[in-house]
């Protein structure tokens, strides 16, 4: 009979997708790995003989299946608000309301193989592009859903890097409760109004 394996797979992916989100692929070495799951490098050869860029693989799949989760309701729901609403506050859960790092971001940082950093950047796009596509549905003009999107990424991204970098997650939980009205043409108009007639009434 088999030896049963002494961390279950869904556990140890688990791990393996903790440790790359904070070291980034260049900063984790196998050590690294073999002490978060408490496997010896040989049981972590065992389960992955390619190796480091194996065990990024399987952990920016899975980030990828947890990303398609987060975006869904932003993509199906009918009442696009509620659908944005709905994915801002996954987005919360997933990036441990910004304590946790992105791995987007940790995962293409000088030094990491082109098929790592690709896999990244397609997650990334995949994001920007429901963003995109869920500010056209709630009645955005084409360049400006884009514009949109690429604000709320960067909002959300940079928040998470100023969290990282000095502990402050509030801007993280101020980027997200943003989403809808940075997504829903009906909250921007609302905001250009507003500045506008701050300018008019300063």
């Amino acid at each position: 009979m088999a030896r049963p394996p002494s961390i279950e797979d869904d556990k140890l992916t688990d791990l393996i997708v903790a440790v790359f989100r904070e070291r980034g692929f260049v900063g984790t070495a196998i050590g690294d790995l073999s002490t978060a799951s408490g496997l010896r490098r040989a049981s972590l050869y065992h389960r992955f003989p390619a190796g480091k860029e194996q065990m990024a693989e399987v952990a920016l799949d899975t980030v990828g299946r947890r990303f398609r989760r987060i975006l869904e309701p932003m993509r199906e729901d009918a009442d696009v608000a509620a659908g944005i609403a709905e994915t801002a506050r996954r987005l919360g859960e997933f990036y441990g309301a910004g304590a946790l790092s992105c791995v987007l971001d940790t995962m293409t940082l000088a030094g990491a193989p082109a098929e790592i950093r690709d896999r990244a950047r397609s997650l990334a796009t995949a994001w920007i592009d429901a963003m995109t596509d869920a500010a056209r549905r709630a009645g955005h003009r084409p360049d400006a859903a884009l514009r949109a999107a690429k604000d709320a990424f960067v909002r959300i991204e940079g928040a998470l890097v100023l969290g990282r970098v000095t502990g402050d997650t509030g801007a993280f939980a101020e980027a997200v409760a943003l989403l809808p009205t940075l997504l829903m043409p009906e909250a921007a108009d609302e905001r250009s109004g507003a500045s506008l007639g701050a300018e008019l009434h300063p």
